[in-house]
C-alpha cells in the first residue's frame, strides 16, 4: 500500500526520453517533464487557480449542442434543466480524482497503476488514455471544424473537401501547440481565455434569452415510459462529459503536496460545473425558439453580422482549450504504457490519430449523429473507470506514493499477481458489461434497457456495479490493506 511519506528521490524509471533535471515550468517554455515526479521545489500555487483551468474548456459550444439535443429529444424546458443539473453533478468525481495529483506528484495515468497493476494498467490506458482520448479530440475538433468551415465560406473560400481538411488540420495544429508547451502555458493561457470566452458566450446568451420561448412545450409531450427513457438518455449524454475527465490529477500535480484535498477537488469541480450548467442550459433555451438541428447556423441567425466571426473564433478557441488538456494528458498516458517516447512526440502521436478521426467524422459522417452516439457509448467505459478510480482513492484515503508508483518493478507493491490487479480489471469489465446492458443508442439497446421500456441507465448501472465489485474484490484479495 502507498504511504504518506514525501518522496525524496525521483524514480529511476521516470518518463521515457526525459532528463532528470528540470527547471520550474514557465509559460512560453516547452515543458520537458513527462510522467516523472514533480519535486517539491518546482511546485507552487493555490488550488483556486484550477477554477480557470477547468472553466476555459467548459465555456463551450459543445454545451450548446448538448443542451439543444435535450429539447430535440422531446423534453420540456424544466425537464431539460433538471437533467443538466443532475448530469453535471458528476464533476464531483473529476474533482475528487484531482486531489490525488498533489499527493502523488505524478500523472493520473501512473496513479492508476494502483487500481490495475503495472501490466494491467497498460491495457486499460490503451483503451481509456489513447482510443477514447483520440475520440474526444475528434468530437471536439469536429465541433470547431464545423464552425471554422462555415467561417471559411463567409470569407469566400470554395466549398470543397480540400478546404475542409485544411481547416481541420489548422485547428488540430493550434491545439497541439498548447499541449506541447504544456502545464505552465495551460495555467497562464486558460486564466485569460476563461474570461474572454465567458464574455463572448454571455453575449450569445443574451441574444438567445431574448428569443427564448418560455412557454415552450413539445408538440407531443412525452409521458410514462417514453419520458423516463428520454430522461435516462439525456442524463447519459450530459454525464458523459465529466466522466471523460479522469486526467484531473495531471493538472493538479504541480501544486504543493500539502494542498488541501477539499480545495483541490472543490475548485476543479466548481470550475467545470458552473460553465457546463450555464451554457448547456442556454443550448436548451435556444432550442425553444430556433431549429437547432444545425446549431451554428441557428445561432448565427440571431447574432449581428459583425459578431458572427467573433463567435466562430470563440468556438474554435474553446475547442482548442478543451483538446489542449486532452492531448496533454493523452501524451502522458502513452509514456505510462511504456512507449519510449518523450512527452512532445507522444502528444504528436495522439494528435495524428485524433486528426484522422476528425477528418472521417466531418467528411464522411453526420456531426450531430456523431456527437449523440459517441456520448452515449463512451460511458460504457468511462463510467466504470471513474467509479474504480474514486473507490480506490476512498479506500486508500488518498495515500499515493508517486515514487513507488513510478518504479513499476516486478515484485513491487503495485505488481500484484503477474502485474495485474485483478480486482480493478474485474470491476472494469463487470461494470462495462452492466453499462452495456443498460445503454440505449440509435443502433444498440441493451437487454436490460429493453426490458424496462428502453430506459438508459448505463451511467448508474456501470458506476455502481464497478464500485461494488472493486470494493468487494479488494476486500477478498486483501490487495488494499486496511488502516
Amino acid at each position: 500500500m502507498a504511504t504518506n511519506s514525501t518522496p525524496s528521490v525521483r524514480s529511476s524509471n521516470s518518463s521515457p526520453g526525459s532528463s532528470d533535471s528540470h527547471g520550474p515550468e514557465r509559460a512560453g517554455q516547452l515543458e520537458t517533464r513527462g510522467i516523472d515526479l514533480v519535486p517539491a521545489d518546482e511546485r507552487g500555487g493555490h488550488p483556486r487557480r484550477l477554477f480557470a483551468v477547468w472553466a476555459a474548456p467548459n465555456v463551450s459550444y459543445l454545451s450548446f449542442v448538448v443542451g439543444a439535443t435535450l429539447i430535440l429529444m422531446g423534453l420540456t424546458l424544466p425537464q431539460a434543466i433538471g437533467v443538466i443539473l443532475a448530469g453535471n453533478l458528476l464533476w464531483i468525481c473529476t474533482g475528487a480524482l484531482a486531489a490525488s495529483g498533489p499527493v502523488a506528484g505524478t500523472s493520473g495515468s501512473v496513479i492508476s497503476r494502483a487500481m490495475y497493476g503495472v501490466v494491467g494498467n497498460k491495457v486499460v490506458l490503451v483503451l481509456t488514455g489513447w482510443l477514447i482520448a483520440a475520440a474526444y479530440l475528434a468530437l471536439n475538433w469536429s465541433a470547431a471544424s464545423v464552425a471554422g468551415i462555415g467561417l471559411a465560406g463567409r470569407m469566400g473560400l470554395p466549398d470543397s473537401r480540400a478546404v475542409d481538411a485544411v481547416v481541420i488540420c489548422l485547428i488540430a495544429g493550434g491545439t497541439l501547440l498548447i499541449a506541447i508547451f504544456g502545464y505552465a502555458m495551460i495555467v497562464r493561457l486558460y486564466a485569460a481565455l476563461s474570461v474572454l470566452l465567458t464574455v463572448v458566450f454571455v453575449v450569445v446568451t443574451g441574444y438567445v434569452l431574448a428569443g427564448t420561448d418560455w412557454s415552450y412545450a413539445p408538440a407531443e409531450p412525452l409521458r410514462g415510459a417514453a419520458l423516463v427513457a428520454t430522461l435516462g438518455a439525456g442524463f447519459t449524454i450530459v454525464a458523459s462529459a465529466p466522466l471523460s475527465y479522469s486526467n484531473s490529477p495531471d493538472l493538479a500535480r504541480y501544486l504543493p503536496r500539502d494542498s488541501s484535498p477539499v480545495a483541490v477537488a472543490g475548485w476543479t469541480a466548481l470550475g467545470a460545473y458552473l460553465p457546463s450548467v450555464v451554457f448547456t442550459a442556454v443550448g436548451a433555451f435556444a432550442a425553444t425558439g430556433l431549429d437547432m438541428s444545425d446549431p451554428q447556423a441557428a445561432l448565427e441567425t440571431i447574432l449581428p453580422g459583425w459578431f458572427v466571426p467573433v463567435f466562430v473564433i470563440a468556438v474554435v478557441v474553446n475547442t482548442m482549450t478543451n483538446n489542449g488538456m486532452t492531448a496533454y494528458s493523452a501524451g502522458l498516458s502513452i509514456q505510462s504504457v511504456g512507449v519510449r517516447l518523450a512527452r512532445i512526440p507522444a502528444v504528436l502521436v495522439i494528435g495524428v490519430l485524433g486528426t484522422a478521426m476528425t477528418l472521417y467524422a466531418i467528411l464522411v459522417f453526420d456531426f450531430l449523429t456523431s456527437v449523440n452516439t459517441m456520448l452515449q457509448l463512451v460511458v460504457v467505459v468511462t463510467g466504470p473507470a471513474m467509479a474504480v478510480a474514486v473507490t480506490d482513492l476512498v479506500l486508500r484515503r488518498n495515500r499515493y506514493d508517486g515514487a513507488v508508483l513510478l518504479e513499476a518493478r516486478r515484485g513491487g507493491p503495485f505488481w500484484y499477481r503477474g502485474g495485474v490487479h485483478w480486482a480493478g480489471v474485474l470491476a472494469l469489465v463487470v461494470g462495462g458489461i452492466a453499462a452495456t446492458m443498460w445503454v440505449t443508442t440509435s443502433f444498440w439497446t441493451g437487454p436490460a434497457a429493453k426490458a424496462l421500456w428502453g430506459v438508459d441507465a448505463a451511467v448508474l448501472a456501470g458506476m455502481i456495479t464497478a464500485s461494488a465489485v472493486y470494493w468487494g474484490a479488494t476486500r477478498v484479495l486483501g490487495s488494499i490493506p486496511r488502516g
